[in-house]
């Protein structure tokens, strides 16, 4: 389908005035479409705008916010929140145009949801941008793009990026840099702030309207319940429980997990300042902003479960007696543990759950936080050691753990007698280790050299990187340098939250 024949609506306006305001998008100076996710457009049933110029140029105007969507009016929606545990009153879409909502060709393509809405981020001002400049710069953008679509393909629940369009608007940051605008897709943006704005406010009949509209649209299995309303806590708390414990086992760090950032669908929402683990800190965080670690990955757990926390406080006016809440929240843990231990079980190639595999895989990490090995590779690379116990360790993964290896070499030894514990053999256990251990993620360093080639004119490598990112589980040879850990000089991730 061209791009002309993309109809769009917008339901959201059906909740009434109090949940939106309606503004146009500012827009840019001379857009240019930089990067197409092929995948994300065929969600939407849309040709790429690959060839023709003139569906290129149609695909620029409309994603960038210079040409409004036939039929349909832009808004942007109000939500409150709490950012780094502080409440912070009304916040709302700073960056973002909602351009509307469209049918999605194939369900199973989208977790089973019906529709995607289509939302600009980095368009202009809004009503809500309260002191910023509404924009976004091509190096968050880019970074972005990239993470929803490297996520996705990790098999972890993700906002689509379909385009990246760049200007060469100056925009002030900690230095001049241009423009950029991210188109999103997702079953819906609603975010636990949107709940927090309107019960905090006291405005209890908006809350129960957006509890109903939510629930149609994200869970409408929970209309049927004795209480909706908790059901519907209910489900976002186990949604969010496996979404953190698939973040963990990829070493993901979102790094500003404020309830304003936290997505109903329990899907990952707003890459600001995160990364993806290089060697192995519990403690680390990539947010300049986060002097005392609250968004660490060790933390990431607790911080879902406090945020779980505020969405139920919130939800409380139509959830009745607060005990009902708190049980719905404190399930968390469980449900949480639960699904890290049977990934990091699977990681590690154990077929059969047996005691002591949780001391295990503690060991595990504790050897790899002592010598601060790579994340991803040292996962990876564990699926070529045989159970024999006069094989050789391989060299590469020996390598990882050369600082203080003696916890490392004890484990081993354990390790291979619990493989020979396994109904499976090596061969089979390797292959199943490698469905589950990724071999390339979005490496900061990876990430900062496309960008440093994009700012100079040069996509080229970001669509190289993009292409090994749609298949991070493969072994891909010829790309080996990607998967690779960063050089020693390279700088450690530290992002601030001002793109």
């Amino acid at each position: 389908m061209r791009l002309d024949g993309l109809t769009l609506r917008q339901p959201y306006r059906a909740l009434g005035p109090e949940f939106y305001r309606a503004v146009q998008p500012q827009g840019v100076p001379a857009p240019t479409v930089s990067l197409v996710s092929d995948e994300a457009a065929r969600l939407l049933a849309l040709d790429a705008p690959h060839q023709d110029d003139d569906i290129r140029q149609l695909w620029a105007e409309l994603f960038s916010g210079n040409r409004p969507p036939a039929g349909c009016e832009t808004i942007c929606t109000v939500y409150a929140g709490h950012q780094f545990g502080n409440w912070a009153g009304q916040l709302g879409d700073g960056r973002a145009h909602l351009l509307g909502e469209t049918d999605a060709p194939d369900a199973q393509q989208n977790c089973g949801f019906p529709r995607w809405e289509v939302q600009l981020k980095g368009a202009g001002r809004t009503p809500y941008s309260r002191h910023g400049d509404g924009r976004a710069v091509l190096r968050s953008s880019l970074r972005e793009f990239l993470a929803s679509e490297a996520m996705w393909h990790l098999g972890i629940p993700t906002t689509r990026a379909l385009c990246l369009v760049t200007s060469p608007l100056p925009v002030p940051r900690e230095r001049m840099e241009t423009a950029a605008v991210v188109t999103r897709l997702a079953p819906t943006f609603v975010r636990f702030g949107h709940f927090e704005h309107f019960s905090y406010g006291g405005q209890h009949d908006a809350l129960r309207k957006l509890v109903d509209w939510t629930i149609a649209r994200v869970d409408p299995a929970c209309a049927g319940a004795d209480n909706p309303a908790l059901a519907l806590l209910q489900g976002v708390v186990a949604r969010t429980a496996r979404l953190v414990a698939q973040w963990q086992c990829v070493g993901f760090i979102h790094g500003v997990m404020n309830t304003d950032n936290m997505s109903i669908l329990g899907w990952t929402l707003d890459y600001g300042p995160f990364a993806f683990m290089d060697g192995f800190d519990p403690a680390h965080t990539p947010n300049t902003t986060d002097r005392f670690g609250r968004y660490a990955w060790a933390q990431q757990p607790a911080v879902a479960r406090w945020n779980l926390l505020a969405l139920a406080q919130a939800l409380l006016p139509l959830i009745g007696p607060p005990q009902h809440a708190v049980d719905a929240v404190e399930a968390f843990e469980a449900q949480f543990s639960q699904a890290m231990r049977a990934r990091l079980q699977a990681k590690l190639g154990l077929d059969q759950p047996q005691p002591g595999d949780d001391d295990l895989v503690d060991a595990w990490l504790a050897a790899m936080a002592e010598n601060r090995s790579d994340w991803t590779l040292s996962f990876r690379l564990l699926g070529a050691l045989g159970a024999d116990p006069s094989a050789p360790v391989p060299l590469e993964l020996e390598a990882l753990f050369a600082k203080r290896p003696h916890r490392f070499q004890a484990w081993i030894a354990d390790y291979r007698g619990r493989l020979r514990q396994n109904l499976l053999g090596d061969a089979t256990r390797k292959r199943a280790m490698d469905g589950v251990n990724p071999r390339f993620v979005l490496r900061h360093h990876l990430a900062q050299q496309v960008i440093a080639a994009a700012e100079a004119g040069d996509f080229a490598p970001a669509r190289e990187l993009l292409g090994v990112l749609r298949h991070p589980y493969a072994e891909q040879p010829e790309h080996a340098a990607y998967a690779a850990a960063p050089p020693q000089d390279a700088e450690a991730p530290a992002l601030s939250c001002s793109s």
